[in-house]
Order: C-alpha cells, then structure tokens, then sequence
C-alpha cells in the first residue's frame, strides 16, 4: 500500500518553479490534495470496515409479496413500499437464539430438515418455557452460510460505484495531478522552463537590475526637479522682461555659429551606484548574452502555451466527466439492498435482504467529492477564460517602457510571451527586472561602466603608438564602446576605432585639440551635437571602412573642414547614389578622395568636390570600370589612381585632365598604350605608372611626352626597350623589373638625369657601359639576371647608395666598387661569399658609416 506523501509526490515541483504557478494553479493543487485525501480515507475506510449483512427473506413474506403485486394493478406508493420492507425487517430482527434454529420452522413442512449447531440438545429433550415461544422467526443457516451469503452478496447486490468509488477518486485525482504540471515535466518544454526561471531568478537578484533601476528613478527625480525649476526660471524671466518692456540685447541666445567647445553647460551626473563590482559586470553581460539566445530559441515556437492549454482542456473535460456519472450513481449508494444470489442448492432460500454498513459514510464523502471538483471545475473553467480572453501569445513592456529610461525593450511573442505572462500572476517586479535585460540601453551602460573600469587613463596611455608619420596614434579594438578616458588624451592626433559597433563621441572629444585624423573601421559611430561642431570645424582626416554603405554616418557628409576623405566598403553600381556622394559639395575643402570599392561607373556626384579636389582614387576589387565621363570634368586633378579596375586601354577622359601630374593605372588589363602619345598634351603629367599589366612593347611615341620624370613599367610582358625611352631627359626613375628583357640599350648612357634604375628579374647577361654614364645613380637593381661580370666602370658611379646584384651568375665583384663612396655594406645586396671574397679594405670600407666617409673626403 502507497502512502500519502508518496502521491502527493506526483504533485510536488521544483520550488524555483512555483513562480509559473498562478493562484489558480496552486488552489487546484491544494484542492487535488483534500480530493487525494478524501479518496484515500475513503478506501481505507472500505478496507478494514466495510462490509454488509444479509438475512434471508421467507417463503411466506415472499408469497404474501408476490400475491398483492399481481392482485393489484396499481403499483403502491413508494412510501407503503418502505413501510412494508421496515416492518418486515423489524419482525427479522426480532428472532432470538442462536444463529443456527433448532426445529425447523412449521410453516415450512417441505423444508428438508437440518440438524442444530449450538443448541447442544437431542432431538427428544424437552424444550424450556423460552424456547417453546421464540419473539423472532428462524432460519436453518449457520455461521459459515452467513459468511457466505455476506459476501455473496457484498459483489452482488451492491451497486459496483459503491464499491470502487474511493478507487475512482483516486485515480481521478492522481490523473488531475498529472495534468496540471505535465507542462513542467514534458521533456520539449521541461529544458525551456528550467532555462527561463534560472535565468529569471538570477536578472531579479542581479546588482545590475537594482543599479538600472535605481538610476532610472534618479533620473526621474533629476527631470522633475529640472522641470520645476526651469519653469520658476522661465516665469522669472517673463517677469523681468515685461518689467523691462523688451529683451536687452545681451539676454542669452542661440550663437547661429554654432556652439562654443568651452561652455559651461554642467553634465547631469545621475546619482547612486557608479561603480559595480567587476566580478558583478561580468556576470550581467553573460545574462545580456543568455537572454538575447534564449529569446531567439524560445520566440520561435509556442508548445509551452498550447502544452499549457490542452492539459487546461484535458483537466476541464475530466472534470466534466467526473461530475455527469458520479451524479448518476450517487443515488445508488443505500443502507438496504435485496440479494438474489442463485445459492438456493447451499441455503435452501430465494432471497436475502442486506444493509450497507458504510452507506451513510461514502455518501457523505462522495457529496463532499462532488463539491470539490466543482470547485474544480470552476476554477478549470476560469482558467480557460483566461486562457482565451486575451492574446497571452504576446507580451508588452509598454508599462515598462513609460516607468523606466529603457524605452527601447522589446515586446515579445510566442513561448516568452506566456512565460511572462504567468510570472506576472505571480510578481510583476519580476518581469520588469527581465525586461532590463532586453534594453540594448540598459546593456550599452553597462558595457559602458566595465569598459571604463578596464580602460583607465593609464592604460589607455600605455597603447599610444607612433604611426608611419610620426603621430601619436591610438587603435581600439574590438571593445563595447569608447572608454570615457580616451577624450582626456588631449596630445593624441589619430585615433583609430575598429569593430566598435555601439561606439558614440560625445562632446568630450572638444577637448582633444590636437586630433587631426579619425579612423573609423566597421564603426557606425554616433556623434553628439557638440562633438559634431567640434570635429566638422577640427578634423582633417576621416577614414571609413564599412561592410554595408548604411554604416557610413550621415554626419561624415557634413565635415566643411575635411581634407582627406578614404571610403572602403562594397558600393556597387545599383547603390551608389546610396553613398551620398551628393553631399560631398558640403565638404568645400576636400582635397584628396579614395573609394576602395566595386564601382562599375565613377558616379557623376563627384563633380561636386571637383573644384578643390586634388587627389582621386578609386581601388576596385576587379570589378571592370565601365563609365569614366565624369573625369573630364575633374580639372584639378593633379594625382589618379585607377587599381584593379579591368582597363583594357587608358581612358581617352584622362587626356582631358590637363592639370594631372602623377597618373597611375595598376593591376588592370592593359596590353597597349599606344594612346600614350595623348600625353604630350599634359604638359604637368611627370609620373607614368602602368605598373603590373600586360604591355607587350612600348610605342616610340613615348618620347613625346617629354616632361616625364618617373616610369613604371614592371611586372609587365615587355620584351625589348625602344630606343626612344631613353630621349626623356627629364627622367629620374625608372622601373622595369619583371619583364622578358635580355638587352639594355646602349641608349641608355643618354640619361644623365637617371637617379633609380630598377631592371630585377628579367633576362639581362651583359651590361653596356654606357650604363655607367648615368653618374646620378643612386639606386641599381639588377638582382634576378644572368649577369656573368659586373664592369670596373661602376667605380664612377660615386652617388650610388643601393647596389642589388644578388640572384646573377657573378664570380667576383670588381675592387673598383670601394670608389662608390656613399655605398655601404646595408645597401649592398649580394651573396656572402661575394662579399666575404673583397679585400679586407675594401670590406673596411664598405662596414664605415657614412659620416667617416665625408669625413674623409673633406
């Protein structure tokens, strides 16, 4: 036998669990208790007491019964028929003696005659006075006959409801049970809710929730006093100004110029908590992290509602059930019963009459069973109504929102939704403590206060660099914002932001007055009013990188000061009016622009900075760039850099830049220039890049362009150098490496301008001399050759810094090269053992500095 606490073990949950318990849920509980209880009293009850006894009914009473019942055609009234079967128990009743008779009753003659059991007389005894006059009639049964009548009839003339009623109750109950936390025990919902009320129960007793809390009350309390003030302020103002008849001309206004960087407008410190522990902060950014996941699984599906809503059904239906047929047979529960067992053989009679001792008891207790699950079913019944008078599928944190500075949580839908909405049956204060976890507000303070406990002035300090230019640089990256203490840097001159997506410049960044370069690299960062003022009136150079165009702030577009703008993103053709480059005519004093994109076209809108811009480069990520009208209204171009963008010729547009300088065209698709006596037109181009194309010869139209000082051809298919290449005067730089070309040019000695000659890795054995008439060398690669011998003749080339031979078919180096006196060791690029073969002076001289060197020669 189960006991009591081992059933109501099926109704038991986890205590943390009892906040998705509403008061219906929990008043059902108890009431399947009292329910459990009733039935196990009741069939504790039945076992050890109940039971029922029967006597038999004779011949006589039969036959009297049977006569009026046909002789009268009306049936009688119920209540003769009680009064008849009373009187007829009473007479039962009333027989004394023994169980067992000890004559055999006269008026049954045809009885067969049975031997007495207790009265220890022989048949020829004479009987006593009492005897001889019995006040009761009967019978011819003895105690195992009773026995068995007795229990007969118990299964067959009582009612079977009778009988199993307290098992039915339990049964009953135990399935109510059941269905009124299967929700919590299903194993698809079970993980779900166990995961929602852990990660409730931490954001309730989370430090962050009371310190976002207790702000936001702050915060209320400030704006209040600030509203009551500047309205005692305002009316004493009005006040004023009507004693005085009109405003004076210094009453404080708007400065149409913008706002001043040394105001002396206060910042509103919010009171209360401003440090959390950092063990703390840690542990609210986890729970940002695990309700942001647990949202997105759970808002995807809605089995715990509907899970929810048919164990609700299920529970209401058996109520339902429960009720119809336990009022059906609640009336067959009685004291008496009439048994016709069919043991005529065994007893020698037809009928018996019974009576129920726990009758009387298990009517009561099925009465109070029935008004328990009505109760039951009433509150199912609510429940339900709750259930469907509203949609519990979403949820608002509108009441929320208006309460808090968190205007930004999100309403919810699906699972999250009735998870919320059956904890605010229990405690709203706990949904408004979720919620702050759901406020990306909430959560940027937060990372604001972790990131300014870890990135402190000092550290900060420690992660200042120098650039390329010799400027004191800073890179953030990878943080949750920008820490407070990076606008204290008040030397710092570029400071660079990478992967800061929440990243915001507040009006701090006045003070860093020496900030002439941003770098902002996936960064969308936001910019307040004041630091906007600051940095469109300051800042000099911007540089965005950006996977989507939508990431470029709208503000870049505004900076009137700003003189060097580098865009590197994907903007294709479809969205290129999406770079607002229409508002570029803002920036007045843009002189160098740079896109490094997939642009098939050089968008018209560019036409706007033409004016001032001196610069224009455009790096594309193979993309062929189709469209290329708009550069002739580029007039002051004086540099272009067209990269990687599929040319296949030089554009005819850039004949008409008739201010361009420096033209360079890599990483294209160009086989022949026969255009480039277009150049000659260009009367400023100096520098010539076509570097890593596919130019297979150069035209002797070159020559023409005669202001030509610096030439890039490497990485190119050149084969041959013509002769008119060398007619450039003018030329200082030279560069054709990577090529196919066997043979220098004796023309070569023409280039007495000649300062940087690059011809590695091509197919050169010999070199002219008149290679070394060119005494403005500074610079000769001719590393990656089949050269066999080096000249005695590069003695006279006494302005030589940067000799590379490495990678040649050389045996020795001449000892004439000691006569280079600025070349020194470090600018000798040559295999060791070449090196190790000079004379030890030589080496000597070569391993000198160069001040010994002048030294020396003065």
């Amino acid at each position: 036998m189960f006991t009591l606490s081992e059933v109501a073990s099926l109704n038991d949950i986890l205590p943390t669990y009892r906040i998705l318990k509403p008061w219906w849920d929990v008043f059902m509980d108890y009431l399947a208790v009292v329910m459990l209880m009733v039935a196990i009293f009741a069939g504790t009850m039945q076992i050890t007491k109940d039971q029922v006894v029967c006597l038999p009914v004779l011949e006589s009473a039969v036959n009297s019964r049977t006569a009026q019942l046909l002789s009268s055609e009306n049936s009688p009234p119920v209540s003769s028929k009680f009064e008849e079967t009373a009187t007829e128990a009473k007479e039962k009743w009333q027989v004394t003696g023994p169980l067992g008779a000890t004559e055999p009753s006269e008026t049954f003659p045809t009885k067969p005659t049975f031997s007495p059991t207790n009265s220890g007389k022989s048949s020829g005894q004479p009987l006593n006075k009492d005897e001889q006059n019995p006040r009761g009639r009967k019978t011819n049964l003895d105690y195992q006959q009773y026995v068995f009548i007795n229990q007969m009839c118990y299964h067959v003339a009582l009612p079977w409801y009778s009988k199993y009623f307290p098992y039915l109750a339990l049964i009953h109950t135990i399935i109510l049970m059941v269905s009124s936390n299967f929700w919590f025990k299903y194993p698809k919902t079970c993980s779900k809710i166990e995961h929602f009320v852990s990660i409730l129960g931490k954001c309730f007793e989370s430090p962050w929730t009371t310190k976002a809390l207790s702000e936001t009350a702050c915060e209320d309390s400030e704006e209040n006093k600030q509203r009551i003030t500047g309205a005692h302020s305002f009316r004493k103002h009005l006040s004023s100004s009507s004693e005085e008849g009109s405003p004076s001309p210094s009453t404080p206004m708007i400065n149409k110029s913008g706002p001043k960087f040394s105001a002396d407008k206060p910042v509103l410190e919010v009171p209360g908590m401003t440090i959390l522990d950092k063990k703390d902060g840690e542990q609210a950014k986890a729970l940002f992290e695990k309700v942001r996941k647990f949202r997105t699984h759970v808002e995807d599906s809605d089995l715990i509602y509907k899970l929810y809503a048919v164990q609700t059904v299920i529970k209401t239906v058996k109520f339902i059930f429960i009720l119809c047929y336990t009022l059906t047979f609640v009336t067959a529960i009685s004291f008496k019963h009439d048994c016709s067992p069919n043991v005529e053989h065994l007893t020698g009679y037809l009928e018996f009459e019974c009576t129920h001792n726990m009758a009387f008891m298990l009517k009561k207790l099925l009465v109070s069973y029935i008004a328990l699950i009505c109760v039951y079913g009433l509150v199912c019944f609510y429940t339900l109504f709750w259930l469907f008078r509203r949609p519990l599928k979403e949820y608002s944190f509108e009441k929320v929102r208006e309460e808090s500075s968190f205007s930004d949580i999100p309403d919810v839908k699906n699972d999250f939704a009735f998870l919320l909405h059956m904890v605010d049956q229990y405690d709203q204060l706990y949904s408004k403590r979720f919620g702050v976890f759901l406020s990306e507000v909430s959560e940027n303070k937060l990372r604001a206060i972790s990131l300014n406990h870890e990135w402190t002035f000092e550290k900060l300090r420690q992660h200042i660099s120098r650039n390329a230019q010799d400027k004191q640089e800073l890179h953030l990256f990878m943080l949750s914002g920008v820490p407070d203490a990076v606008f204290e840097l008040t030397d710092l001159e570029v400071l660079r932001l990478e992967l800061i997506p929440e990243a915001k410049i507040p009006a701090k960044i006045s003070q860093m007055t020496a900030l002439q370069e941003l770098h902002l690299y996936h960064c969308p960062a936001k910019v307040e009013q004041t630091a906007f003022s600051f940095l469109r009136d300051n800042l000099k150079c911007l540089n965005v990188k950006f996977t989507d165009v939508a990431e470029i702030p709208a503000w870049v577009y505004l900076l009137k000061n700003l003189r060097e703008l580098y865009l590197m993103g994907n903007l294709n053709s479809e969205n290129n009016k999406m770079i607002g480059l229409e508002s570029l005519r803002e920036l007045r004093h843009l002189k160098i622009l740079y896109v490094k994109s997939n642009l098939t076209k050089i968008p018209s809108n560019i036409t706007d900075v033409a004016p001032h811009l001196t610069k224009l480069v455009i790096h594309n990520d193979g993309t062929k760039l189709v469209v290329l009208n708009s550069l002739k209204k580029m007039m002051n171009v004086a540099e272009l850099e067209l990269h990687n963008c599929e040319l296949e010729r030089i554009p005819h547009a850039i004949f008409s830049l008739t201010n361009l300088q420096e033209l360079d065209l890599k990483s294209n698709s160009i086989r022949t220039i026969e255009e480039v006596i277009s150049f000659q037109h260009l009367k400023r181009l100096t520098i010539l890049k076509l570097w890593h194309n596919k130019i297979v010869n150069i035209p002797q139209s070159i020559s023409q362009v005669k202001n030509l000082e610096s030439i890039y051809l490497s990485n190119n298919k050149l084969e041959s150098l013509p002769a008119a290449l060398f007619l450039l005067q003018k030329l200082r730089f030279l560069d054709i490496s990577y090529n196919c070309i066997s043979m220098i040019p004796l023309e070569i000695g023409l280039l007495q301008n000649l300062q940087h000659f690059y011809i590695t890795g091509n197919k050169v054995d010999v070199l002219p001399k008149t290679l070394f008439k060119c005494l403005k060398l500074r610079t000769l690669c001719l590393g990656q050759n089949c050269i066999t011998s080096l000249p005695e003749k590069i003695g006279h080339l006494l302005q030589l810094t940067h000799l590379e031979l490495k990678g040649n078919c050389l045996d020795r180096l001449p000892l004439q090269i000691i006569q280079c006196r600025l070349l020194k060791k470090s600018g000798l690029v040559v295999e060791d053992h070449l090196f190790d073969a000079l004379p030890s002076e030589v080496k000597e001289a070569l391993n000198q500095d160069t001040n010994t060197t002048f030294a020396n020669g003065i």
